[in-house]
């Protein structure tokens, strides 16, 4: 593995171009777009105010940068730097911004929710949907790109509209049967959309995009519902997660359930491998010690590295018993991913907050549970393989393959605590950001 330098990094914007070219980062107002292999700057561009969301368009062609407290969208493009767009929305406000499949227009959620308004690129008209409800998901493309989906709230009912992406005509309207929806999400394949109620009730529906619906499914009653949920590559399978600390996997036949995933905090099952990590001071032989040490010599001395040992079952995970009387307690199954050849399901129950559990999907069994020393940040397969990366707010990244697990530090001087990654398209490397800072980490084909 090797590992860039340190980059300047705001907001935890740092993205990697869908063609694989180019990585952009936000420094406050300045959008930063690098060469991937190089890392040299290619462009910079200033903008009005600090940025707070950036997206590439689908060909890699533009950048959008939103400005939410002052209402603005600004549009960059790679090939002719002089180029710009702006697009203002005035005293409506702007809570929300995403590029169309296209990569030629552009949806802004007002605030409030009072419309989301189309802006061409090409030939500068605008169009409006009204009624957008406001919710944690409530526009999904199909990923072909040619339908998209609208969660609306209109005389205290819930409606979704599906729209043409290619004139913006309405192709479908129905009321949702739920409470309060709280999101959307296509298959994979763009044949069913998924549309799940609130946390207060566990629902979830599935509907064709004809707007037929083609199944209803609620586990359990009278307790908090959905937290989270994730369809296969294959659109096989709708994995849901739940308060009650479970997964469970429904089937794309018949919609009902086929198993369910507990996670408990005790592993019994001899057949389970338990990766934990350990910590371990770092041996230095003496005759290297020269005083003063070298700078890299010392930073390693005190640093604390740390490896995986495989445990004996059973074994006791950290279990926190959440606060009830709080909002948005820490419990349930907030993190789920399938792997891309749908072989594996890598899942994070928010009570057990320092262990990653990865299921083999195709016996439908706990495979591998990750215990780790720190709170998982965030996790992230391979685009390429079956290859999970982890990272625990500490300067460590952590790879598992079915070949076994690594612990790697990074060799950074001074504090650079990962929160979050992703993946270059290719697999060959994954940019890791922290608060403040980024880097890249390349792999070779080989490793893990």
């Amino acid at each position: 593995m090797n590992f860039s330098e340190l980059f300047k990094l705001s907001g935890l914007l740092g993205r990697f171009s869908p063609d694989g070219r180019c990585l952009a980062s936000c420094v406050q107002y300045r959008l930063v777009v690098r060469d991937v292999s190089t890392l040299q700057i290619l462009q910079l561009y200033t903008c009005l105010d600090q940025i707070q969301y950036i997206e590439w368009s689908s060909d890699s062609l533009f950048i959008l940068c939103a400005m939410y407290k002052r209402g603005i969208v600004q549009v960059w493009s790679l090939e002719q730097p002089d180029w710009h767009c702006k697009i203002d929305e005035g005293s409506a406000g702007l809570v929300a911004s995403c590029w169309s499949p296209d990569g030629r227009h552009i949806l802004n959620t007002t605030e409030f929710h009072l419309r989301i308004t189309v802006w061409s690129l090409c030939t500068k008209s605008v169009s409006y949907i009204k009624y957008p409800k406001a919710c944690q998901q409530g526009i999904a493309f199909t990923k072909d790109g040619r339908y998209m989906a609208v969660a609306e709230r209109r005389d205290c009912k819930d409606f979704i509209s599906i729209f043409v992406c290619s004139d913006w005509q309405l192709l479908r309207h129905f009321d949702a049967e739920t409470q309060d929806l709280f999101g959307i999400e296509w298959a994979p394949n763009g044949c069913v959309l998924a549309v799940w109620d609130t946390c207060l009730e566990y629902k979830i529906l599935l509907y064709s995009l004809d707007g037929r619906l083609l199944s209803t499914y609620r586990a359990y009653e009278w307790s908090l519902g959905i937290k989270s949920i994730a369809w296969s590559p294959s659109s096989q399978f709708l994995a849901i997660g739940s308060y009650d600390e479970k997964v469970r996997i429904l089937n794309h036949v018949t919609w009902k359930k086929i198993t369910e995933f507990e996670h408990p905090a005790t592993i019994a099952n001899t057949k389970t491998i338990v990766y934990k990590e350990v910590e371990k001071s770092p041996s230095v032989e003496t005759e290297r010690l020269s005083f003063p040490p070298t700078r890299a010599l010392a930073s390693s001395l005190f640093s604390t590295q740390s490896k995986y040992d495989i445990s004996q079952v059973p074994v006791s995970l950290q279990y926190i018993k959440p606060v009830a009387d709080r909002a948005n307690p820490k419990m349930g199954i907030g993190m789920l991913a399938f792997s891309p050849d749908n072989c594996f399901l890598a899942t994070k129950n928010d009570n057990i907050p320092n262990a990653v559990w990865i299921w083999d999907v195709q016996k439908l069994k706990l495979f591998v549970v990750l215990e780790q020393l720190c709170a998982i940040q965030s996790f992230q397969w391979d685009p390429r393989q079956p290859r999970l990366a982890v990272c625990t707010g500490n300067s460590k990244v952590y790879l598992w393959s079915p070949a076994g697990c690594v612990s790697v530090q990074v060799p950074m001087e001074g504090d650079f605590q990962i929160v979050s990654l992703s993946w270059h398209s290719s697999g060959d490397s994954m940019a890791l950001l922290s608060k403040d800072n980024f880097c890249v980490c390349y792999l070779e084909r080989e490793e893990v």
